[in-house]
């Protein structure tokens, strides 16, 4: 068997289109570990969230028109931040956090406005420290690192000038005020549905499976197994399926948590997730078998397989996305016929059986009949203040924490950055101080992808800011075309950070001209784009001199954490016995190896951005290593399904194959190989661990099979001698 290739795009005529599909988005990772995820994701738009974010502070922007009062403006720009801070989820989450950056934003601009007349000395540390406090807020979660980067600029803003007692405190009551303002608008008046974003991620995830299966349609009218392209498959599907199934079950559960109960909708969504779960661990296992080889007639048969379902996975997607209701008598045809024909084939027939179980089931979940009784949540329950709030704060107290070494990095770096903007001060130079902070993030490659993304974003951003500020003559123009850039930058905001940024950046410069009146809009483009190019600069090399995080320790742990999982996939797989107790360990550490994987690969994929980290030996060992897991995985995922697999004689066999990965693990020497036939259905599993072993232990897995000898093999000729990693 050659030694896969993870990174190689297959020859042919499909090697412009796989190129294509290589780059993917933050919420698809690509099937390139080498590439940045920069790519569009347009399902993700908005429209109604942009059209609320711009309701919220269009208005009081319209009443500052009207009464000319400047308080209103520091309480238009207190919405508008609120909206950053708003990333949908549970209403009582949402509710804490956006009331306390209201809150905290109004106390944050009052009291740096009062102390900036006492000089560098006293601003830049106290600056500092809350700099610290704002950036290591991420550990809390998503919300709160979102509501950290908002309070940051705050910041920022807050020290272009000085403020008397009476002017910070109707400054901190307008910001509080505006915020509060923007939290009853989304939380009560204009109240998007609750359930609709947790629905939405089930959605995705059925929608994943679909592109899974219609990738894997594609590979098996391919004339010969392609390793590139099935690696490529398991990176970019595999990885992307079960990032999806993750994201929609964290929502799910802090939607539960937050009631403290599961309502039907929750139940619902529950089900609809564990059977797409079922349904992407069959198909992962049909993937293997089309991987593995097969004959024409078992090619045949997958390829129908994969056909018809492939339109009933979209079908339910879409009921579930637009919350409609199926008619199962009509799709029930469609269902049965599925695996109509597979009788040929008993293991791809089970597969196949499991699958349409699954669809049946998430089909009736969208029907009027598909709902089940609420209940208490039991499981989890609602999280006490200290272990919600102290807890990761202990937790991520130390330096081999990245959330720490970046708060940490954020805090020294903004200290010169402060001195020199608060020395030399202008009107634009805080957004040296924001970039800096705003771009730095806890990894290189993740900083890395950042500054690009927002300095190409600033710059063709300004120019269309420049262009529209041009022709906006009057005030009411420039309030209009700020309402409407809002609607467009609000509902892009989960598309992509780079075209955000590029439409939020003519928005900056429209609200520049209409607080700050008296600059040029090219002036103001000219400096928005070198202060941003300065911070993304500074923050990329800080990066790489301030508490660096070297990437190939990184991939170290994650692939002696991936070895764990997947021994005990295999332990569960190959040595637990029959019944329940079987199953319910099978699906646990199917989970858990690939989650690992997928945290793997983030690990490759980083090290790979890093200097000097992608050509490391241990780097290039772990990307053969991932290839090889994957399969590992797939192929226990056919035994579970194998009867054939749990014969007494395979005994030694299935031992050896669990306390090799166990060993590899745990960084402990390897196991003799059993001097026995392996049995045909243990060939392939076999193969790929004397892969894995020749990858990681070269030198162990030549010595083992010169003391043992040549171990019996397989009639057609399949060799039991794995191919190291040149």
């Amino acid at each position: 068997m050659p030694a896969p290739s993870p990174t190689a795009s297959p020859p042919g005529p499909a090697r412009r289109r796989w190129n294509a599909a290589g780059r993917g988005s933050l919420n698809r990772p690509g099937s390139d570990l080498r590439r940045l995820p920069t790519g569009l994701d347009l399902r993700n738009v908005r429209l109604v969230e942009g059209v609320r974010a711009a309701f919220a502070f269009g208005v009081v922007i319209l009443l500052n028109i009207w009464i000319q009062w400047a308080p209103l403006l520091t309480m238009a720009l207190a919405a508008n931040l609120a909206c950053f801070c708003d990333n949908g989820g549970p209403m009582r989450a949402r509710l804490r956090v956006l009331t306390a950056f209201s809150v905290l934003g109004g106390l944050l601009w009052a009291g740096l406005g009062l102390i900036q007349p006492l000089g560098l000395p006293v601003v830049v540390p106290v600056a500092c420290a809350l700099i610290f406090a704002c950036s290591y807020a991420r550990v809390w979660s998503v919300q709160a690192q979102s509501a950290g980067n908002v309070l940051v600029v705050v910041l920022c803003i807050a020290l272009d000038r000085p403020l008397t007692p009476e002017q910070a405190a109707v400054t901190a009551l307008m910001f509080a005020a505006g915020g509060l303002w923007a939290t009853f608008l989304a939380l009560v008046i204009w109240r998007l549905h609750p359930y609709r974003p947790a629905h939405r991620a089930v959605a995705e995830v059925w929608h994943n499976l679909a592109r899974l299966c219609g990738d894997l349609e594609r590979l098996v009218v391919l004339p010969e197994p392609d390793t590139a392209a099935f690696d490529g498959h398991a990176r970019g599907h595999r990885r992307g399926v079960r990032a999806s199934i993750e994201t929609a079950r964290t929502m799910i559960l802090d939607l539960a948590r937050s009631r403290e109960r599961v309502s039907d909708r929750t139940a619902q969504a529950l089900l609809r997730l564990e059977s797409a779960e079922q349904i992407f661990s069959a198909l992962i296992a049909v993937g293997e078998l089309i991987d593995s080889r097969p004959d024409a007639r078992r090619r045949a048969l997958a390829k129908v397989f994969l056909r018809r379902l492939r339109p009933l996975l979209v079908t339910i997607a879409r009921a579930i996305r637009d919350d409609v209701n199926l008619d199962l008598d009509r799709l029930e045809h469609s269902i049965a016929r599925v695996a109509e024909g597979l009788s040929e084939d008993p293991t791809l027939a089970r597969l196949a059986e499991r699958i349409v179980g699954r669809v049946r089931i998430g089909a009736k979940l969208s029907t009027p009949e598909g709902y089940r009784p609420g209940g208490t949540l039991t499981e989890g329950g609602s999280l006490d203040r200290w272990t919600r709030y102290v807890g990761p704060l202990r937790q991520n107290f130390t330096l081999a924490s990245p959330n720490l070494r970046h708060a940490l990095r954020a805090s020294a770096v903004a200290a010169p950055a402060l001195a020199a903007t608060l020395t030399y001060a202008g009107a634009f130079t805080h957004w040296l101080v924001m970039t800096v902070v705003l771009t730095m993030q806890p990894f290189y490659a993740a900083t890395w992808q950042r500054a690009l993304e927002r300095i190409g974003g600033t710059v063709l951003g300004g120019l269309v800011g420049a262009v529209l500020a041009y022709y906006a003559t009057s005030p009411l123009a420039e309030a209009g075309l700020i309402l409407v850039l809002s609607i467009v930058g609000f509902a892009a905001r989960q598309i992509s950070y780079g075209f955000f940024v590029t439409c939020l950046t003519p928005l900056v410069v429209l609200l520049v001209e209409l607080l700050e009146p008296g600059h040029s809009s090219w002036e103001i483009v000219a400096m928005r784009g070198g202060f941003t190019v300065l911070g993304g600069v500074i923050a990329v090399a800080s990066c790489l001199v301030l508490w660096p995080i070297w990437e190939p320790d990184q991939v170290r742990q994650e692939l002696r954490r991936a070895l764990k999982a997947q021994a005990g996939l295999a332990e569960a797989v190959l040595r637990a016995p029959p019944g329940e107790g079987r199953e319910t360990a099978i699906a646990a550490q199917s989970r858990e190896a690939g989650l690992a994987l997928n945290d793997l690969e983030a690990a490759l994929s980083r090290a790979l951005q890093q200097p000097r980290a992608g050509s490391h030996p241990e780097v290039e060992s772990a990307l053969v290593a991932d290839a090889t897991l994957r399969r590992i995985s797939a192929r226990l995922i056919v035994l579970r399904h194998a009867p054939e697999a749990a014969a007494p004689e395979a005994e030694p066999w299935r031992a050896w194959i669990t306390a090799t990965l166990a060993a590899l693990g745990a960084d402990r020497p390897v196991p003799e190989r059993p001097a026995l036939d392996r049995g045909q259905s243990l060939v392939r599993l076999v193969s790929q661990v004397d892969l894995l072993v020749g990858t990681l232990r070269p030198g162990e897995i030549r010595a083992g099979t010169a003391a043992v000898g040549a171990v019996p093999g397989p009639a057609n000729g399949a060799t039991s001698q794995p191919v190291p990693h040149a």
